[in-house]
């Protein structure tokens, strides 16, 4: 399913850039559209929330596509991508957002978990990323940017995250060797890697058992004392995405208020 909304600014540090963002029905994925469409792309937003989509294309002025679709299926994947070149003549953009976050101790989690969690945060960051990169390099201009999303969990160990944390690791290294392997061509892959963010998740923690005291205490992790807002992530990934960064690859960027810096 494809839906269309026509229009984009003239300016911007994306202006007439083709992108596809992944998970954008909500949270990061969603900030980081609204934030692209700003600087003059157009964007592919995906995701498996069709109702979520549908609210986006309300909401966001711009020249923006909607696919409904799951990353890790490779039909689904395969189709993402094919929908920006298909609408806009190339791909110039990827941020592979996509993902699922379970808080759970290994006791807890089942194989049926584990497999879950890899199957949408890392599968689908591997099809997404292949066929991105595999339509970069085919175009007449060869080139693009990928920006991958990890996290602190992909960087460091952290209680309750022995399903998800692995997966960013996966984020982390995937990131590095298609760096390395596609520099040459033109293709610059780099990830940020958030700390605790105020997604709609995160914000329906004050409303359930136990969850400001764990908020609070989240806080307390972070040396800035706050948890960081989705925009401030978009912001890093604008950067990473644009030619601000065009001599910047294999970099796995902290959006973290100073977490991994302790």
């Amino acid at each position: 399913m494809v839906t269309v909304n026509a229009g984009s600014p003239a300016g911007g540090r994306l202006a007439g850039r083709s992108c596809v963002v992944t998970g954008a029905a909500s949270g990061i994925g969603r900030a980081v559209a609204e934030r692209f469409l700003r600087e003059g792309a157009s964007v592919v937003a995906t995701d498996v929330d069709a109702s979520g989509l549908d609210r986006l294309a309300d909401q966001l002025p711009g020249a923006l596509s909607t696919v409904v679709g799951d990353v890790a299926r490779d039909e689904d994947a395969r189709r993402m991508v094919a929908a920006a070149v298909e609408r806009h003549g190339r791909l110039d953009v990827l941020v592979a957002n996509a993902g699922v976050i379970p808080l759970m101790e290994i006791t807890e989690a089942t194989a049926e978990d584990w497999d879950h969690v890899m199957a949408v945060d890392g599968r689908g960051m591997f099809l997404t990323c292949k066929y991105a990169i595999e339509a970069m390099a085919a175009q007449e201009r060869p080139g693009g940017s990928i920006v991958c999303l990890s996290s602190i969990s992909g960087e460091a160990g952290q209680r309750g995250q022995s399903v998800y944390g692995p997966a960013k690791f996966v984020a982390s290294g995937l990131t590095k060797h298609l760096a390395v392997e596609w520099a040459d061509r033109g293709i610059r892959v780099n990830a940020v890697a958030p700390g605790t963010i105020t997604t709609e998740r995160v914000a329906r923690l004050h409303d359930e058992p136990g969850g400001p005291e764990y908020l609070a205490a989240i806080e307390k992790l972070h040396p800035m004392g706050r948890l960081g807002d989705p925009a401030e992530v978009a912001a890093a990934v604008l950067f990473l995405a644009s030619d601000d960064a065009s001599f910047v690859t294999g970099v796995v960027l902290p959006v973290d208020g100073g977490y991994l810096a302790q």
